[in-house]
């Protein structure tokens, strides 16, 4: 299973690359429960897939549109879970951010049911984000 888990999280992280909505909505479980990191208004625990879009789509807005996953560079996978190593930007008025995280994906049934994100320096993202 965990070759195509690992390809289910290539799809998702494509998805998010080129803004394909449809795509992500097919890859998220109804039911998700997704931990942004940090403390920021962002972060903590978002539940089930509306809750998940509303937060992706105030990040887009936060960042004037630049909030960007601009590389992965590597997914592994351990049964049901794909850990991929990733960079990511964003830019807004005079702020920036550009760092490396980790996505943990759970993958059951052919659908993301949970996402645990890291950050390689969450102070910096906290700041970012307000």
């Amino acid at each position: 299973m965990t070759s195509s888990h690992i390809d289910i999280a290539r799809t998702y992280f494509q998805a998010v690359q080129t803004g394909d909505m449809a795509t992500l909505g097919e890859l998220l479980d109804a039911d998700i429960v997704w931990h942004q990191p940090g403390a920021n208004q962002f972060s903590g625990e978002h539940k089930g897939q509306g809750a998940v879009f509303q937060m992706l789509g105030s990040m887009m807005e936060a960042s004037q549109g630049t909030f960007a996953i601009d590389k992965i560079h590597s997914l592994t996978g351990n049964g049901d879970l794909v850990a991929a190593t990733i960079h990511f930007t964003g830019r807004r008025d005079d702020a920036s951010m550009s760092m490396d995280g980790v996505d943990l994906l759970r993958i059951e049934n052919g659908k993301i049911t949970e996402m645990w994100l890291f950050s390689a320096d969450p102070a910096a993202e906290d700041a970012f984000w307000g």
